[in-house]
């Protein structure tokens, strides 16, 4: 499945937007790497890349491997621990999934640091923030983030990756977004 063609189709008429991307755990990577292509590499839109599930280092190491610029994107990382004094560049570390204000202040930074009128926020993944947060507490904070793009006016990409046919937060998050792509097994 072409990754561009089924996420221009969807999202073609729309200059900004919050999207929901889903995905098979079997092709999380390789579905994530294909929209951070299309955005950075072909698009040349900087973003904030929020990331849960991989630390920064691996995702600075794999958007290399992949010829996709890392040099456009502003990490926050919830999930290595730093010391509170360690700085890296291009990189907010807010040390927890649990931690959805240190997210949010981050997320708020890195936008207002991005230069130029387009930008995007992708954040990686709903999922995670199910782990360390009760379900009623990551439908608010999505419920948030999303009037957050809208008052920042940049695309958003919300990922989750799909569990079961009868997991219903899909459905519940789909009320705050503008499209649902599938990428199912990608």
């Amino acid at each position: 499945m072409d990754i561009k063609k089924k996420f221009n189709s969807q999202l073609k008429n729309l200059e900004n937007y919050l999207a929901l991307v889903e995905v098979n755990a079997s092709s999380y990577q390789k579905s994530t790497l294909g929209v951070l292509k299309l955005l950075v590499t072909e698009q040349k839109t900087p973003g904030v890349y929020v990331t849960l599930n991989k630390p920064f280092d691996i995702m600075q190491r794999l958007l290399q491997q992949n010829k996709i610029d890392e040099n456009l994107i502003i990490f926050i990382d919830g999930i290595t621990k730093v010391s509170e004094n360690t700085k890296v560049k291009n990189c907010l570390f807010v040390g927890s999934p649990e931690k959805l204000s240190d997210i949010s202040v981050a997320m708020d930074q890195a936008i207002k640091a991005l230069p130029t009128k387009e930008k995007f926020v992708f954040f990686d993944s709903i999922n995670t923030l199910q782990i360390f947060n009760k379900a009623g507490t990551v439908v608010r904070f999505v419920y948030f983030l999303a009037s957050k793009i809208r008052e920042w006016k940049v695309k958003g990409i919300i990922l989750l990756i799909k569990k079961s046919p009868d997991d219903n937060l899909a459905t519940e998050l789909m009320q705050f977004c503008d499209a649902k792509i599938d990428f199912g097994g990608a």
